[in-house]
C-alpha cells in the first residue's frame, strides 16, 4: 500500500497510488523544528509514540532539553488533530506483512521520512520503500537499516527547499489531503479501479 506524509507528500502519494492501483493512506508525521530556526528539523514524531532525534543537528544548535521537551509536545497536539482531520474515526490500513511505499513530496534533513518509516515498521510492515521525487544526497546514507528501499528521482548535492524542485510548490490544504484520501478510499471501496 502507498502510504503519503502529510501534507505536501500525499498529493505524491495519491498519483503514485493511482499509478500501481493500491491502496492509500496517511503516516502522520510532524517535524520538531529547532526553536530559533523552526524550518531545521531538530527531530521528528509519528503516530504510535514514535521519535527520531537528529544528534547532528542537537549537537550543532544549543537546545535545551525543556525547549526539545516544549517543541515535542506541541507537535504531538498537533499531530493528533491532524490524525483527527484526515482519519476521523477511521482505523489506518493494516500494515501487518504488508509492502510500504512511504511517500513524501521531498526529503532535506530526512527526519520525518525516517519518523515515517518507523511507524511502519512499528506496524508490522514486512518491506518499507521510502519515494520521493528528490532527496538531499546527504540524507540518503540515513535511512539504512530503517527501510528496505529507497526511490529518489533526484538526489543533489545541494538540495537548498524542496519547493525549489518543482514548478508549482504551493501549501496543500487540510480540505486537499482530505479529499484525496476520499477519492481514494471511493476507488478502493470499488473494488481497486483506479481508472
Amino acid at each position: 500500500m502507498v502510504l503519503g506524509l502529510p501534507r505536501g507528500g500525499v498529493e505524491v502519494a495519491f498519483e503514485v497510488a493511482r499509478a500501481l492501483e493500491l491502496p492509500l493512506d496517511v503516516i502522520i508525521v510532524r517535524k520538531l523544528g529547532v526553536p530559533q530556526h523552526s524550518e531545521l528539523a531538530m527531530g521528528a514524531i509519528g503516530e504510535d509514540d514514535v521519535l527520531v532525534r537528529d544528534e547532528g543537528v542537537l549537537a550543532t544548535w544549543p537546545i535545551s532539553a525543556e525547549d526539545f521537551n516544549g517543541v515535542e509536545i506541541r507537535e504531538r497536539l498537533e499531530l493528533e488533530r491532524r490524525t483527527h482531520s484526515y482519519r476521523g474515526d477511521r482505523a489506518p490500513l493494516q500494515l501487518t506483512n504488508a509492502e510500504a511505499v512511504i511517500v513524501d513530496d521531498g526529503v532535506a534533513t530526512g527526519s520525518t521520512a525516517r519518523a515515517a518509516c518507523l511507524v511502519a515498521r512499528a506496524r508490522g510492515a514486512r518491506d518499507v520503500t521510502l519515494a520521493t521525487p528528490v532527496m538531499a544526497a546527504q540524507s540518503a546514507d540515513q535511512f539504512n537499516g530503517i527501510c528496505d528501499h529507497v526511490v529518489a528521482l533526484e538526489v543533489p548535492r545541494d538540495l537548498g527547499a524542496v519547493g525549489r524542485w518543482y514548478a508549482e510548490f504551493s501549501a496543500t490544504s487540510d480540505e486537499t489531503v482530505r479529499e484525496l484520501l476520499r477519492l481514494a478510499r471511493e476507488r478502493q471501496d470499488e473494488g481497486g479501479n483506479w481508472m
